[in-house]
C-alpha cells in the first residue's frame, strides 16, 4: 500500500475548495468532505468503498452545487457503533446532517448501500427531499432473496466459473451476514478484496486506479470497520421490511445502471415505487459508475437536477428510460 494520507489531504487535492469536516448528529459523528457554491447535493457511497467514490465528478458537480460527500454510519472516518444500520436509520443520521449544514432540503445521489440510504432518506423525509439519483442500484426488496450467489451449472451454462458465467452473482451478501467471520478473515488483507470486488464488478477495472483501491483498502483494513460494513448486509431483511410501507416517491428520481441490460433489473423495481422516474443505461460502464464514466456520470446528472419537474405526485406514469 502506499503512505498514509488522510482525508483531509485528499480533500485538498480536489479542485472546488474541498474541505474534510466531521459533525456531531444524534450520537453519531459523522464525516463529509464538502466545496463548491450553490444548491446542497449530498453523495453517498457505497461498499467497500468511502467518500472518495466520488472524487472524479466532486469538481465538476461543485462549479454548480455546494456539493457535500458523506462517509456514512459505518464507513470511513465515520463512526462505527454497534447498531443503526438499517437504511431508515442511517437516513435519519444524513437528515441530521443536513440540519446540521442548515439547509431544509436537499438533492441527493446514492451509489450502492448509499443509494438505498438516499431511497430511505426521500421516503421518510420527503419534505427535505428535492431529487434524487440512484447510481447502479434500486432499494431492497423480495427479490433480493432469490438472487443466485454462485453460477449455477446448467442454468448459467458454465461449470461453476463465476466469471466466466454472464451477470452478477452476488455471494458477498450472504458472506458479510455471516457474524463474527468475515472481519477476523479480511482484517489486513482488505486489499484483496477491494481488487476481486473491483475486478469483477467493472467494466473498466482500469479506472479505479492502484492509489484508489489503496484507499479503499485502508478504510477497511481492522475488524471494526469490517464488522460495521457488515451491518449494512445484515439489516437487509429489515430495510426490506420498511420499504413495504413507504408510499411511491414523488420527487423526480434518475437512476444511472451501469450498462446494458441494468435497466432490465431496475426498471421492475423502481417502477412501482416512484412517480417521476427516469432510467439511462450508462454504456461502456460497470457497477462504478462515478469511477468509470465521470463524464457521463456528471453530463446525466446536471441535466437531471436541472430539468423542470415534469410530473407530479397524482400522475399515474411509469418511467422514460433509455
Amino acid at each position: 500500500m502506499t503512505s498514509r494520507i488522510s482525508d483531509v489531504d485528499l480533500a485538498r487535492s480536489l479542485k472546488g475548495g474541498f474541505v474534510s469536516s466531521h459533525a456531531e448528529v444524534d450520537g453519531v459523528r459523522l464525516h463529509y468532505v464538502a466545496g463548491g457554491s450553490g444548491d446542497p447535493l449530498l453523495l453517498l457511497g457505497g461498499w467497500p468503498q468511502t467518500w472518495w467514490q466520488f472524487h472524479k465528478v466532486m469538481p465538476a458537480l461543485a462549479e454548480h452545487f455546494r456539493v457535500v460527500a458523506v462517509d456514512l454510519r459505518g464507513m470511513g472516518a465515520s463512526d462505527k457503533p454497534c447498531g443503526g444500520f438499517d437504511k431508515k436509520t442511517m437516513a435519519a443520521d444524513i437528515r441530521g446532517l443536513v440540519r446540521h449544514l442548515g439547509y431544509d432540503a436537499v438533492h441527493l445521489v446514492g451509489h450502492d448501500i448509499g443509494g438505498m440510504v438516499a431511497y430511505a432518506f426521500a421516503a421518510n423525509h420527503p419534505d427535505a427531499t428535492r431529487r434524487i439519483a440512484l447510481l447502479d442500484i434500486a432499494p431492497p426488496d423480495d427479490r433480493f432473496f432469490g438472487y443466485s450467489l454462485l453460477p449455477v451449472p446448467g442454468r448459467h451454462q458454465v461449470d461453476g466459473d463465476i466469471n466466466a458465467a454472464p451477470g452478477r452473482f452476488l455471494w458477498w451478501f450472504a458472506f458479510n451476514q455471516v457474524p463474527g467471520l468475515p472481519e477476523r478473515l479480511i482484517a489486513g488483507r482488505s486489499r484483496f478484496l477491494i481488487d476481486w470486488m473491483i475486478d469483477y464488478l467493472a467494466a473498466d477495472a482500469a479506472a479505479v486506479t492502484d492509489y484508489d483501491r489503496d484507499v479503499y483498502a485502508r478504510a477497511y483494513a481492522d475488524e471494526d470497520a469490517i464488522r460495521a460494513a457488515n451491518g449494512w448486509y445484515r439489516t437487509l431483511a429489515t430495510d426490506i421490511e420498511h420499504g413495504k410501507a413507504y408510499a411511491p416517491l414523488t420527487v423526480p428520481v434518475l437512476a444511472l445502471g451501469g450498462g446494458a441490460g441494468t435497466r432490465a433489473i431496475l426498471e421492475p423495481v423502481l417502477v412501482p415505487r416512484a412517480v417521476d422516474l427516469e432510467i439511462v443505461e450508462v454504456a461502456d460502464s460497470g457497477h462504478y459508475l462515478a469511477e468509470e464514466q465521470p463524464a457521463a456520470v456528471v453530463a446525466h446528472l446536471l441535466r437531471f437536477l436541472r430539468r423542470p419537474h415534469l410530473r407530479t405526485a397524482r400522475e399515474e406514469v411509469g418511467p422514460r428510460s433509455r
